[in-house]
């Protein structure tokens, strides 16, 4: 069991995801017992578009990234769903990312069957065994799969298809009705996760329901892309300072932040 196998045991792991080497050590600074990537904000970052559009080499480098970023703590890489149909292909890049330090990765099911998904989780445990925590995404409620009634069912039923497959977590981005998270809880064996998203419960109620992970997604860098934005776009219109220097974070204070050395990766 790996450490990052070990903060899905007891309570509630709080992941407010990082998109790089920069936000993976402000995490860290902050207090976080681990770092998560989110594959949107990796990939905008890089400038591409989320959905499995980011080359391969690309998430190689960024896992290298915010492994240095992290600074020891265990890191998990978002790799959306393996960036390839074949799973001997997801297998291989799961383990260059476990070479690149990742203790943990999301594959998610997307809209292809869950038979699929399985196929790839299986072929990344027969590649890298026990040294990674797969977290297996079921995009039930994020595609509005079935009657609403249904999903609690149908992510079960896909949860013990990916846990036979050898995964070690449910992810269920999308699940925010409490008595459905509790209704989940019960359904699945596996650690559950849940995603940020309007109308959750607080991390208090999530932990009396059993939930023991809660991921920050796209959120927190979605938040700083708006902020970008309207900073940009007043800046532009009368190029006065004093908005930016609002809420910001000194030069000394982010340039601490960051790793000292080169990366030898």
């Amino acid at each position: 069991m790996t450490p990052f196998h070990a903060l899905h045991q007891d309570g509630l792991l709080i992941l407010p995801n990082a998109w790089d080497g920069g936000s993976a050590a402000l995490v860290a600074s902050l207090g976080a017992k681990a770092v998560a990537t989110t594959s949107a904000g990796v990939a905008w970052a890089l400038g591409w578009p989320d959905g499995d559009a980011l080359p391969v080499e690309r998430v190689v480098q960024a896992a290298k990234d915010v492994v240095r970023g992290a600074g020891g703590l265990p890191v998990s890489i978002d790799m959306e769903g393996g960036y390839s149909d074949d799973p001997a292909t997801a297998a291989a890049l799961a383990g260059r990312l476990v070479a690149a330090g990742a203790q943990g990765i999301n594959i998610e099911d997307g809209g292809a069957a869950p038979e699929a998904l399985a196929a790839k989780i299986a072929a990344i445990k027969a590649a890298v065994g026990g040294a990674l925590f797969v977290n297996a995404r079921c995009d039930v409620w994020l595609r509005g799969i079935g009657e609403p009634e249904t999903r609690v069912a149908e992510a079960g039923r896909r949860g013990a298809i990916y846990q036979a497959a050898g995964a070690d977590g449910l992810f269920t981005p999308g699940l925010t009705d409490a008595a459905d998270i509790a209704a989940m809880v019960k359904a699945t064996s596996l650690p559950l996760n849940l995603l940020a998203y309007p109308g959750l419960p607080d991390a208090a109620t999530l932990t009396g329901l059993g939930v023991r992970r809660l991921s920050a997604g796209s959120g927190v860098c979605s938040a700083i892309w708006g902020r970008a934005a309207a900073l940009t776009r007043g800046f532009l219109a009368d190029g006065r300072s004093e908005p930016l220097l609002e809420g910001a974070m000194g030069w000394a204070e982010v340039n601490a932040l960051m790793p000292q050395g080169r990366d030898e990766g």
